[in-house]
């Protein structure tokens, strides 16, 4: 039998039928090339990858850091699986903490003590279109003003479904009590974070302190770590609000089990893991990731010093809250806890 062959001049049909073909036809030829510019495969002569695509379809010099990006992706991808059951709808309010940078088609999840203030200045370099140059030369405080970068809570939905399917997703992680000792440290023993001593250490102490002194009660500076760790695992706290972000668990900000990261950074190797982003990104020649001198990276029992004077009891207790940070993000149980 003679093969049909599709020739829109002359085939027999009225003129509004050849147009209305030729229309859905066109229409067709659009989404085949939607498609094809958000699947993984690249090809030569096409415009600079996206950072998705790069990462995806590294050369061979990439494949050793790949390897390792791609192991912890499947660890966490078999944890949620083993340890989630029911499946959540995300709201907008979940992805405030979600950066947006258009420009690399790149998406961050802030976790605060994580490098957070050092990731929002590059950040703030990549987005500014020249205004910024240098990340350190922007103060901490303004790295973190509300309106600097834009986050994907501030996107329509759709705008929401074609960002997280076609930029890349990373978040950086840190063993979780050493990130918690941290914000204790950072935000009850600084003279200066009286915001938080006046929020958050007068509840402290007016609930776990027998006789308080007056003093005390009026300042809240001067909260112990066995007074934080109470307030944390007392089932009151976060029935009366959530927890602030300087001590929520990184799946409770980040979502990890409901949107796919193909970066899980560490903050115990931020240096390299930082600059395998920027790579990524192609912008690793002209940015470089700011380092401190003052980085606990290197000191992994700050925590145990801490924990020293914690009960068993409630070390438990605390562990259970912190759980799914540890199983998701492939951290081992610390070997000072004594949870029996």
């Amino acid at each position: 039998p003679r093969r049909a062959v599709l020739d829109l001049d002359h085939m027999k049909m009225p003129r509004g039928g050849r147009l209305l073909l030729a229309t859905c036809l066109g229409s067709l030829f659009v989404l085949v090339l939607y498609f094809q510019s958000i699947t993984k495969t690249d090809r030569p002569g096409k415009s600079r990858r996206s950072p998705l695509q790069t990462l995806y379809n590294g050369d061979q010099s990439e494949l050793a850091a790949q390897r390792s990006l791609q192991g912890r992706r499947e660890l966490l991808e078999q944890a949620c699986l083993s340890h989630t059951r029911k499946r959540q709808v995300l709201s907008p309010e979940d992805l405030k903490h979600l950066i947006v940078d258009d420009k690399h088609s790149l998406i961050y999840c802030y976790v605060p003590k994580v490098a957070c203030t050092n990731w929002k200045r590059v950040l703030m370099v990549l987005t500014s279109d020249g205004r910024y140059v240098d990340p350190l030369a922007i103060p901490a405080n303004e790295a973190h003003v509300a309106g600097h970068l834009r986050t994907l809570s501030e996107f329509t939905v759709p705008e929401i479904n074609r960002r997280l399917r076609s930029y890349l997703k990373f978040v950086f992680v840190r063993e979780p009590f050493e990130r918690l000792v941290s914000a204790y440290r950072n935000k009850f023993t600084r003279s200066y974070n009286t915001a938080f001593h006046k929020r958050y250490g007068t509840k402290i102490i007016r609930r776990n302190r027998p006789d308080p002194e007056p003093a005390a009660l009026e300042k809240g500076d001067d909260v112990s770590f066995p007074e934080f760790v109470q307030y944390l695992v007392d089932p009151r706290t976060q029935r009366d609000e959530p927890f602030n972000e300087h001590w929520e668990r990184v799946h409770s900000l980040c979502h990890p089990c409901l949107i796919h990261y193909d970066v899980v950074g560490k903050y115990e190797t931020l240096e390299p893991d930082a600059q395998a982003v920027l790579r990524l990104a192609g912008v690793e020649e002209a940015l470089q990731f700011p380092t401190s001198g003052k980085s606990t990276r290197t000191d992994g029992n700050m925590a145990a010093r801490f924990f020293k004077h914690i009960s068993p009891f409630y070390q438990k207790k605390l562990f259970n809250l912190y759980r799914m940070d540890f199983l998701l993000f492939n951290y081992s149980t610390p070997e000072y806890l004594r949870t029996r």
